[in-house]
């Protein structure tokens, strides 16, 4: 599944503020948008997605707060429901 991600750093913690479209807004607790807040973000989808970290992949923006993320290691339809839940 290949989901666009809006990057908002210097959060107090990890979480997922909103949906709009196919865009998730996603807080990390990074100070900037750098390898840490990538490597933040990963990890943070990994666990909401409830996917081993390996499998979430920066295809695109790995130096901006606009990035394209790839999630494997489910079904498009499990990943699919997730994103369905968030508000």
């Amino acid at each position: 599944m290949i989901v666009k991600v809006r990057v908002i750093p210097n959060a107090i913690e990890n979480e997922v503020v909103s949906r709009i479209g196919s865009v998730l807004r996603v807080k990390v607790t990074a100070s900037e948008v750098n390898e840490e807040a990538n490597n933040a973000l990963r990890y943070y989808l990994a666990e909401f997605f409830e996917v081993p970290p390996r499998t979430v992949n920066i295809i695109r923006g790995a130096k901006g707060r606009e990035k394209t993320v790839e999630i494997t290691g489910q079904t498009e339809e499990s990943l699919k429901r997730v994103m369905e839940s968030i508000p």
